[in-house]
């Protein structure tokens, strides 16, 4: 069911997205489901104008594909696109964690602590859900407090590429981010050591990705309206 908050109100295309987004990130729209605009419309109560827009948006961000004639879809990344996403990665995300350690606020080590032990948390309770949702964000947060806003925004499109690649050719039932990888960075950051911090984002970077099989994935078809509103 929708949440309380969201009968309430009429919803904004910016909810449609996040509520689209996250769908998305947390795998339960796997890559290449069909993103039909009447059943979307009719999920959230809006017009297929309106989706339409939603639609664009999320294809601004590579995370829907619009094909002719055919309609949108959760995009499906690529081999070369898999690899060109993780080299991205690997060129942006060592700074930006380096760049945190150089700063060294006591707050920022804290709330990133307090991240890890939630990961921590959804491990422990099986949630894979918020495992996949947490593990993003982490990345997301390190991003937001190197405070590089360019790099950031850039960050946001790669880490949702990531998850279709995951989702795609990753193993089931997790993040694929090593229990203990996202610690070891904070630790990193909580001695301000830029250079440890950097070489460990490296590593962890390059063990998601050696995760991935490379075996395209068959997926099951979906009912969207299911998906969209379950809890």
């Amino acid at each position: 069911m929708l949440r309380a908050a969201a009968r309430r109100r009429p919803l904004t295309d910016d909810d449609i997205v996040e509520r689209l987004l996250a769908a998305i990130l947390e795998h339960r729209l796997p890559p290449g489901t069909k993103l039909g605009e009447d059943r979307l419309a009719e999920t959230f109560g809006v017009s297929r104008t309106r989706i339409r827009q939603v639609l664009f948006r999320l294809s601004a961000e590579k995370v829907v594909k619009q094909i002719a004639n055919r309609g949108a879809f959760v995009a499906e990344p690529t081999v070369a696109e898999a690899r060109d996403v993780f080299d991205a990665r690997a060129a942006i995300e060592p700074l930006l964690a380096a760049r945190v350690a150089e700063l060294g606020r006591a707050a920022d080590a804290v709330r990133l602590r307090e991240h890890v032990a939630c990961e921590a948390a959804a491990r422990e309770a099986g949630d894979v859900r918020a495992q996949i949702k947490l593990s993003g964000e982490f990345h997301a947060l390190l991003a937001e407090i190197a405070g590089n806003a360019v790099l950031g925004a850039m960050l946001r499109e790669l880490i949702a590429r990531s998850s279709l690649i995951i989702a795609l050719y990753g193993s089931r039932g997790g993040s694929d981010c090593g229990a203990d990888e996202h610690q070891r960075l904070v630790d990193a950051v909580r001695r301000r050591d830029a250079a440890l911090a950097a070489t460990l984002m490296r590593e962890h970077l390059a063990h998601v990705e050696r995760t991935l099989d490379l075996d395209r994935r068959p997926h099951a078809e979906l009912d969207l309206r299911a998906v969209l509103l379950e809890p």
